[in-house]
Protein backbone atom coordinates (compact mmCIF):
# COMPACT_ATOMS: atom_id res chain seq x y z
CA UNK A 1 0.00 0.00 0.00
CA UNK A 2 2.33 3.01 -0.92
CA UNK A 3 -0.33 5.48 -1.93
CA UNK A 4 0.81 8.70 -1.44
CA UNK A 5 -2.50 10.42 -1.06
CA UNK A 6 -3.31 11.85 2.69
CA UNK A 7 -5.68 9.77 4.51
CA UNK A 8 -9.20 11.40 3.75
CA UNK A 9 -12.72 10.35 3.55
CA UNK A 10 -12.35 9.84 -0.20
CA UNK A 11 -10.13 6.94 0.70
CA UNK A 12 -11.53 5.83 3.70
CA UNK A 13 -8.73 6.58 5.82
CA UNK A 14 -7.03 3.94 4.81
CA UNK A 15 -9.39 1.34 6.54
CA UNK A 16 -8.64 -1.56 4.79
CA UNK A 17 -4.85 -1.46 5.88
CA UNK A 18 -5.92 -0.44 9.74
CA UNK A 19 -8.02 -3.47 9.49
CA UNK A 20 -5.20 -5.40 8.66
CA UNK A 21 -3.08 -4.12 11.66
CA UNK A 22 -5.83 -4.44 14.03
CA UNK A 23 -6.83 -8.02 13.27
CA UNK A 24 -3.29 -8.76 13.59
CA UNK A 25 -2.42 -7.40 16.68
CA UNK A 26 -6.05 -8.75 18.05
CA UNK A 27 -4.98 -11.97 16.98
CA UNK A 28 -1.40 -12.06 18.70
CA UNK A 29 -1.86 -10.22 21.56
CA UNK A 30 -5.61 -11.63 22.45
CA UNK A 31 -6.71 -8.13 23.12
CA UNK A 32 -8.19 -4.99 20.98
CA UNK A 33 -5.42 -2.33 20.56
CA UNK A 34 -8.51 0.21 20.90
CA UNK A 35 -11.68 0.16 21.50
CA UNK A 36 -13.61 0.98 18.34
CA UNK A 37 -15.98 4.15 18.11
CA UNK A 38 -19.74 4.33 17.26
CA UNK A 39 -19.72 7.79 15.59
CA UNK A 40 -16.52 7.23 14.06
CA UNK A 41 -15.34 5.00 10.88
CA UNK A 42 -12.67 2.83 11.89
CA UNK A 43 -9.67 4.35 9.83
CA UNK A 44 -10.59 7.77 10.95
CA UNK A 45 -10.52 7.46 14.53
CA UNK A 46 -6.87 5.10 13.76
CA UNK A 47 -5.45 7.91 11.89
CA UNK A 48 -6.49 10.73 14.54
CA UNK A 49 -5.63 8.99 17.51
CA UNK A 50 -3.89 10.39 20.36
CA UNK A 51 -1.17 7.35 19.80
CA UNK A 52 1.17 6.35 17.50
CA UNK A 53 0.82 4.09 14.96
CA UNK A 54 3.09 3.07 12.11
CA UNK A 55 3.58 0.10 9.79
CA UNK A 56 6.08 -0.76 7.49
CA UNK A 57 6.39 -3.45 4.70
CA UNK A 58 8.08 -6.97 3.93
CA UNK A 59 10.98 -5.39 1.76
CA UNK A 60 14.79 -5.97 2.58
CA UNK A 61 14.93 -2.60 3.75
CA UNK A 62 11.09 -2.38 5.06
CA UNK A 63 9.66 1.02 3.95
CA UNK A 64 6.57 2.79 5.79
CA UNK A 65 3.47 2.01 4.19
CA UNK A 66 1.13 3.74 7.43
CA UNK A 67 1.84 6.17 9.81
CA UNK A 68 -1.28 7.94 11.39
CA UNK A 69 -1.21 11.49 12.43
CA UNK A 70 -0.17 11.62 15.65
CA UNK A 71 3.27 9.56 14.12
CA UNK A 72 3.77 12.72 11.87
CA UNK A 73 3.52 15.01 13.75
CA UNK A 74 5.76 13.60 16.71
CA UNK A 75 8.63 12.54 14.00
CA UNK A 76 7.54 15.94 11.82
CA UNK A 77 6.74 14.46 8.35
CA UNK A 78 4.24 14.53 6.30
CA UNK A 79 2.17 11.92 5.11
CA UNK A 80 4.11 11.92 1.66
CA UNK A 81 7.67 12.28 3.67
CA UNK A 82 6.42 9.27 5.80
CA UNK A 83 5.04 6.87 3.04
CA UNK A 84 7.99 4.97 1.39
CA UNK A 85 10.80 5.97 3.90
CA UNK A 86 13.04 3.33 4.80
CA UNK A 87 11.78 2.55 8.43
CA UNK A 88 15.42 2.09 9.39
CA UNK A 89 15.47 6.28 9.12
CA UNK A 90 12.94 6.32 12.28
CA UNK A 91 16.33 5.89 14.93
CA UNK A 92 19.36 7.34 14.67
CA UNK A 93 22.57 5.61 12.42
CA UNK A 94 23.77 5.24 16.33
CA UNK A 95 20.35 3.27 17.47
CA UNK A 96 19.64 1.16 14.58
CA UNK A 97 21.45 -1.73 15.28
CA UNK A 98 19.36 -2.21 18.33
CA UNK A 99 16.59 -1.60 15.98
CA UNK A 100 16.81 -3.96 13.75
CA UNK A 101 17.35 -6.63 16.70
CA UNK A 102 14.08 -5.52 17.74
CA UNK A 103 12.24 -6.31 14.86
CA UNK A 104 14.27 -9.98 14.35
CA UNK A 105 12.69 -10.85 17.79
CA UNK A 106 9.14 -9.46 17.05
CA UNK A 107 9.31 -11.58 13.71
CA UNK A 108 10.76 -14.72 15.44
CA UNK A 109 8.28 -14.16 18.64
CA UNK A 110 5.18 -12.82 16.94
CA UNK A 111 5.07 -9.16 18.66
CA UNK A 112 6.86 -7.94 21.70
CA UNK A 113 4.71 -5.58 23.58
CA UNK A 114 7.37 -3.60 26.39
CA UNK A 115 9.60 -2.02 23.82
CA UNK A 116 11.68 1.45 24.73
CA UNK A 117 13.59 3.13 22.28
CA UNK A 118 15.02 6.38 21.18
CA UNK A 119 13.71 7.63 18.08
CA UNK A 120 15.00 10.88 16.04
CA UNK A 121 12.03 13.41 14.21
CA UNK A 122 12.85 15.15 11.04
CA UNK A 123 14.07 18.30 12.94
CA UNK A 124 17.22 16.12 14.75
CA UNK A 125 14.90 15.92 17.95
CA UNK A 126 15.26 12.70 19.85
CA UNK A 127 12.58 11.23 21.78
CA UNK A 128 12.49 8.24 23.99
CA UNK A 129 9.17 5.93 22.98
CA UNK A 130 8.08 3.90 26.30
CA UNK A 131 5.62 1.04 26.42
CA UNK A 132 5.29 0.38 22.57
CA UNK A 133 3.73 -2.80 21.08
CA UNK A 134 5.82 -3.81 17.85
CA UNK A 135 3.78 -6.82 16.19
CA UNK A 136 3.96 -8.78 13.21
CA UNK A 137 1.02 -7.71 10.60
CA UNK A 138 -1.10 -10.81 8.69
CA UNK A 139 -3.10 -10.40 5.47
CA UNK A 140 -6.16 -12.79 5.44
CA UNK A 141 -4.88 -15.54 4.15
CA UNK A 142 -2.35 -15.50 7.55
CA UNK A 143 0.63 -14.34 4.89
CA UNK A 144 3.00 -12.03 6.53
CA UNK A 145 3.15 -8.61 4.75
CA UNK A 146 4.74 -6.63 7.63
CA UNK A 147 5.26 -5.17 11.07
CA UNK A 148 3.33 -2.28 12.90
CA UNK A 149 4.36 -0.64 16.28
CA UNK A 150 1.61 1.43 18.40
CA UNK A 151 2.60 3.80 21.60
CA UNK A 152 0.91 6.51 23.69
CA UNK A 153 3.88 6.91 25.47
CA UNK A 154 7.12 9.19 24.46
CA UNK A 155 9.24 11.94 26.04
CA UNK A 156 10.86 14.55 24.18
CA UNK A 157 15.03 14.08 25.13
CA UNK A 158 17.58 16.98 25.53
Amino acid sequence: MLDLLVPSQENDFYETHIQLLLHSYQRLLGKPLLEKSTSMALGRQVYEGDFALLSHDTAADPVFNYANRTAQVLFELSWPEFIGMPSRFSAEPVNREERERLLNQVTSQGYIDNYSGVRIAKSGQRFLIERAVVWNVYDSAQGYVGQAACFSDWRLLP
